[in-house]
């Protein structure tokens, strides 16, 4: 029994729930068992464990972003990424209500606010708070600001090490619940293990990084305006992967630049020897792909991701729902199904805004001769002798294609974001199980 539980995905997430919850509150617990001499009054009291919080959310939101695999393996990326993001908006609200009750209740303690004037514990306060809403701003409207992703994701990290940092630093000033040794030693070493995170992940790990180069094979012109890049290993065997996962790119410049991109693999989990990418042209440096030439050096971080049949042997088929460049995680879903000779039954629903569209078309048909695998198109601009489906992926078509036996069979949806939620409310009102649908989301800046 022990054995299962421990093998069990969901309670492995239930206990890096609660590790985190923990971790949240130990140091609030550390305060209760240990308050400092002379109460202040409940507000006081509540106002400091508020402040405590936040700075203890600050610093595991550098665990959440560190690409650990064994917490990433429970949820994936974008779900640890989504989580980040909310729980870092209810930090940044404790840091701003813990001074905003301490002014309410000892009015005079205003004064801090004169900056010039201030102990330097009051001036790291101000000076933290204000990177920490420099940071929020920056993520929220990234967009709307138009900032680069690249100067972004740096300006990012250089703000989180300060807001962290300088509430360190202001904790220690004050003094009152950290003036023993031992509270000291426990939030230094917090402090310390956030740190390490983030020089782990930007300088350590892309430099290991550049021990296991790969190289351009070749590009390879796909329908639907994609492009597959092809890569192999350089002096060292590469890596195999769960099929439907994806990897950081870091293309014709060092990993240290911070200048990674995230993509799913295309080719087959199983063959190490080659990895492919297929990369749809919508951006700057999506545009870009076509024109790289072979041998340009290139390097991964990898394999990510839960969306992949690896975790569930025991279903009895799956119901694949792409839409657009969505079908690459699939496509290495189906290819690395059939080099393994699975015997279960594959539902392909693909759309596209037209024929010309269909990225995968003539390997995805090839497929069928070594598969149980049925594919159903789904066409917005279908021409007038189309016979196939029109239109968008909705309940009604749904409910034509999929088993009767909801629960039977394991759903994938990759698309745009539109389509994702048009297809998990329909799968929802089809009473197909919760837990059986499975979502990747790219949008992780």
């Amino acid at each position: 029994m022990r054995r299962l539980l421990m093998h069990s995905p969901i309670a492995v997430a239930a206990l890096w729930i609660v590790a985190y919850l923990f971790l949240t509150l130990f140091p609030l617990l550390v305060l209760l068992l240990y308050p400092p001499a002379g109460g202040r009054g409940f507000w006081i009291e509540f106002s400091v464990a508020l402040g405590f919080i936040g700075l203890a959310m600050m610093a595991l939101q550098f665990v959440l972003t560190a690409r650990v695999n064994r917490i990433e393996a429970s949820y994936g990326i974008d779900i640890l990424l989504q989580f980040h993001r909310y729980t870092s908006l209810v930090a940044f609200f404790m840091v701003l209500v813990h001074p905003i009750i301490l002014f309410i209740a000892q009015p005079e303690t205003l004064q801090l606010l004169n900056f010039p004037q201030a102990p330097w514990r009051a001036r790291m306060a101000v000076l933290g708070t204000l990177a920490f809403l420099a940071m929020v701003i920056t993520t929220i409207w990234r967009k709307q600001l138009k900032i680069p992703y690249e100067p972004w994701r740096a300006s990012h990290t250089i703000l989180a090490v300060l807001a962290l940092g300088l509430g360190f630093g202001h904790a220690i000033g004050v003094g009152n619940y950290l003036g023993l040794f031992w509270k000291a030693v426990l939030w230094s070493a917090i402090i310390l293990v956030s740190l390490w995170l983030i020089i782990y992940v930007r300088l350590v790990k892309p430099w290991l990084m550049t021990k296991k180069p790969y190289v351009v094979e070749e590009v390879i012109p796909q329908r639907g305006d994609v492009w597959t890049l092809a890569l192999r290993p350089l002096g060292h065997a590469g890596f195999t992967f769960q099929p439907g996962q994806f990897a950081w790119l870091t293309l014709n410049i060092t990993p240290l630049s911070m200048r990674e991109h995230p993509f799913s693999m295309s080719s087959s989990g199983d063959r190490a020897e080659r990895i492919e990418f297929g990369i749809k042209a919508i951006g700057d440096f999506t545009s870009r792909i076509k024109d790289y030439q072979p041998g340009t050096r290139a390097f991964l971080d990898g394999p990510y991701g839960v969306f992949t049949i690896d975790r569930y042997w025991d279903s009895a088929g799956f119901v694949l729902i792409a839409g657009g460049v969505g079908i690459t995680p699939i496509f290495s879903i189906l290819l690395t199904a059939a080099e393994r000779k699975d015997d279960r039954p594959f539902l392909l629903i693909y759309a596209a805004p037209s024929w010309d569209d269909i990225t995968y078309r003539d390997e995805l048909e090839a497929l069928k001769e070594s598969l149980d695998l049925t594919i159903v198109y789904v066409l917005r601009g279908a021409h007038d002798d189309w016979e196939g489906e029109t239109g968008y992926v909705d309940r009604e078509l749904l409910e034509k294609y999929i088993p009767l036996h909801r629960g039977s069979r394991h759903y994938f949806v990759c698309a745009a974001p539109v389509m994702m939620d048009a297809v998990e409310r329909a799968l929802f009102e089809l009473e197909v199980p919760v837990t059986n649908v499975h979502m990747e989301h790219f949008d992780l800046a």
